[in-house]
């Protein structure tokens, strides 16, 4: 009984200090809340979906698969995805020589644009 206890509470402790960590490593934008409008503008008002697809998994010689963790134009952290997403890729830096304008082409505030790039994180950071 008393092994089976500290077994439970060992496994406890382990899954607090995971929860925690991973807590850690998650940016502080990336909300459930944020993730969910994000995921709501990519797919419509951000424009994003005509080129990366409605499931992110890209669409050849137009835009790059979002979900895997290969990241082309940034780090893929949040702030590096943000800065692609604020900033567009040029044709002479796109891996498809298709440029992806400032905010995608769209009129998105910042707030939105950081919605985006918090659902944008997600995707490949499950």
């Amino acid at each position: 009984m008393r092994q089976t206890l500290g077994r439970l509470a060992l496994t406890a402790c382990a899954l607090l200090l995971w929860s925690t960590a991973e807590a850690q490593e998650r940016p502080e934008a990336v909300t459930p809340e944020a993730v969910s409008q994000g995921e709501g503008l990519f797919k419509g008002a951000g424009l994003c979906s005509a080129c990366h697809g409605a499931s992110a998994k890209g669409i050849p010689n137009l835009g790059a698969n979002l979900t895997d963790d290969e990241w082309l134009h940034s780090d893929g952290s949040f702030d590096g995805i943000l800065k692609s997403i604020t900033e567009g890729i040029s044709a002479d830096k796109s891996s498809s020589g298709t440029v992806m304008p400032p905010k995608g082409g769209s009129a998105l505030s910042d707030s939105q644009l950081k919605a985006v790039a918090a659902y944008v994180w997600s995707l490949s950071n499950k």
